[in-house]
């Protein structure tokens, strides 16, 4: 005979899975370190200020 398997639990216990995956995807595809963000800012603030540097005044 088969085991007894409840169908609310097998449908929950998927979900959890799913979702587990969709969040292993989103850290990969959005997940950047706080040293990552820090250099990506100062490097845009930098050029910014290289920017403002060269330009003239009329």
């Amino acid at each position: 005979m088969a085991d007894i398997l409840s169908l609310s639990r097998a449908r929950k216990a998927k979900a959890r899975a799913d979702k587990e995956q969709i969040a292993a995807e989103n850290r990969v595809k959005f997940g950047r370190t706080k040293a990552e963000k820090q250099r990506d800012a100062a490097v845009r603030n930098l050029s910014e200020k290289r920017l403002d540097e060269t330009r003239r005044e009329e």
